[in-house]
């Protein structure tokens, strides 16, 4: 996989659930570290919602691959982040039979 330039900065986020004060919970983003990536865009799809049209596009995000259970290796329901972007991680796949790669199937977030 020679092809693959990781020359994108992201951080690895995982979501951390804390007492909000109020009997409830909320939810903080808390890094991981810093993983470099290659990031391509996949299909969009757009869907009426109520009010409003709502678009989305999927992205393939290629990172360096990790042991299982190391805190570096991504996982579905943890997210990447560049700067004001932010992808959600749907699944996580081996991108190459040597197991040097990994890819992540991602969906953009649109941040209000």
């Amino acid at each position: 996989m020679s092809g693959i330039r990781l020359n994108r900065r992201l951080v690895l986020e995982e979501a951390e659930r804390v007492p909000d004060g109020a009997g409830g919970f909320s939810t903080l983003w808390q890094a991981k570290g810093v993983l470099w990536a290659a990031i391509a865009a996949g299909a969009g799809r757009e869907r009426a919602g109520e009010f409003v049209t709502v678009s989305a596009v999927t992205y393939r995000i290629v990172v360096r691959a990790a042991p299982f259970g190391a805190p570096r290796r991504p996982k579905p329901d943890q997210r990447l982040r560049e700067g004001a972007r932010v992808f959600r991680i749907a699944a996580v796949a081996e991108n190459d039979p040597d197991g040097r790669y990994l890819t992540c199937f991602a969906q953009e977030e649109v941040l209000a």
